[in-house]
């Protein structure tokens, strides 16, 4: 394999990347890029990989959530503090059921780009090129909103630096607290509807009590009040992702130096593509995305060319098929990854293959399909000996409507009271709380069967 070049994947075929009309535009953009901090650092990213490899060995679990796509006019404080808030949420419940830390993983300060099944839509007899995320165009219906745009790149900058700004602040500065983020869980199990969920809140109520009583607290426990929160996104704009790789001093490695993680697309994992090539040689976790139409062949290719020393934590599998299609496929992909020897982390993305159009004209996913894929996704690395490391949800702290079903039972004719997202549907507050409670009581019964097994 040729040595790498963080320049080598303009070499290489491009798919789901924008044809920018204005050349000597587009240098100046990247020009500029180059010339600002990089958003992460690279002791942040080998942290990462830590934590990542851990959750591979069944010692933590991976939650990874956050936005389908971040919107420049959406952009709020009070937006970040929510996601923010309900992946503490959802982390302390998941800590509960697996009785290992919880690795917590944003898709946020950088999910701006968004590939596309088509190049171009039609609304009204009209056509023009689709709408590609807010770092490249517009989602306005204007032949003019539509041209992709460089300048877009220093805005997505800018609010990524200040959402990490944030993060970063509210990891450290109490905001995180243990007994606050419980008080907040607590909150939503007093619904007559999150009866079944209070039982498990009182128990991790009783461990609080225990451990204050043990004279361990926030106040003199500093673990207890801060957290480890990194982010993530879709590696796809690939002239952004080049103007902020970084050499790192340290180790003497690349870093892509816009999140603490990227991960490759089911539509962007050509093993010859662009993508696997700028990602094959950054230091960074990574990800990779394995839909339906991931072979066996393929993924032994990008298994060696991603992660060709194995390292640990390098490659999270995000798997993504839909309900009732994750025995059809995620077996095959386990045994080429058992044969080849392959460290990895498995991780479950029960949003995207189960995407429907409503009644009422609107995308939505069902509560109970994105349930279904998990329960699926579980029960098959229990069948086939291996770890269900971890879980990829779109979801947002915002009280939208937008997927079906749930605690709250929204419905088709729901979806138009609250429906925001500018491109994939996203388990609101609520729900996303009450898969995490649903994912727990998974966890708990795997740790209970791995017991027994030991006991045995």
């Amino acid at each position: 394999m040729t040595e790498w070049q963080k320049t080598g994947w303009r070499a290489k075929p491009r798919v789901q990347m924008p044809d920018y009309t204005d050349a000597a535009a587009l240098a100046g953009v990247e020009a500029r890029l180059t010339q600002y901090p990089p958003l992460v650092f690279a002791g942040e990213a080998r942290r990462l990989k830590r934590a990542l490899g851990a959750a591979a060995r069944g010692e933590a679990f991976l939650l990874q959530g956050g936005d389908c796509a971040e919107a420049f006019d959406q952009f709020s404080a009070d937006a970040i503090r929510d996601t923010f808030k309900v992946m503490l949420q959802m982390a302390m419940v998941l800590t509960y059921g697996a009785k290992v830390p919880v690795v917590k993983v944003g898709r946020m300060a950088g999910q701006f780009a968004k590939p596309r099944s088509a190049p171009t839509e039609v609304i009204d007899g009209v056509e023009l090129p689709s709408y590609r995320g807010d770092i490249i165009n517009e989602l306005a219906f204007t032949p003019e909103s539509r041209i992709p745009n460089p300048e877009k790149m220093l805005q997505a900058y800018t609010q990524a630096a200040a959402t990490l700004n944030l993060l970063r602040a509210f990891s450290t500065g109490g905001y995180a607290d243990v007994h606050q983020v419980h008080a907040w869980t607590l909150g939503f199990t007093e619904s007559e509807k999150a009866a079944k969920y209070r039982e498990m809140a009182n128990h991790i109520s009783d461990a609080l009590d225990f451990m204050k009583a043990a004279g361990i607290d926030s106040d003199s426990a500093h673990t207890l009040k801060t957290v480890d929160f990194y982010t993530s996104h879709e590696g796809l704009l690939l002239e952004y992702e080049e103007a902020l790789c970084r050499l790192d001093s340290t180790s003497g490695k690349w870093l892509a130096g816009s999140g603490h993680m990227l991960w490759i697309g089911d539509r962007t994992r050509q093993p010859d593509g662009a993508h696997v090539e700028f990602l094959r040689g950054v230091q960074n976790p990574i990800g990779l995305k394995c839909g339906p139409t991931m072979t066996s062949e393929d993924l032994k290719l990008l298994l060696a060319t991603l992660n060709p020393s194995n390292e640990a934590g390098r490659l999270t599998l995000i798997a993504r098929f839909g309900a009732g299609k994750v025995g059809d496929n995620l077996p095959r992909l386990i045994r080429t990854v058992e044969q080849e020897g392959a460290n990895v982390l498995w991780v479950c993305d029960p949003m995207h293959g189960n995407t429907i159009k409503s009644a009422t004209g609107y995308k939505t996913r069902p509560f109970d399909s994105v349930l279904r894929e998990v329960r699926e996704f579980f029960a098959i690395h229990k069948s086939e000996a291996t770890i269900p490391g971890g879980v990829h949800f779109e979801m947002t702290g915002q009280d939208v409507t937008e997927c079906t079903g749930g605690m709250r039972a929204l419905s088709d004719e729901n979806l138009s009271a609250r429906y925001h997202t500018a491109c994939d549907p996203r388990l609101n507050a609520s729900q996303s709380l009450e898969l995490a409670f649903l994912v727990a009581e998974e966890l708990k019964s795997l740790r209970l069967e791995r017991r027994q097994a030991e006991a045995g």
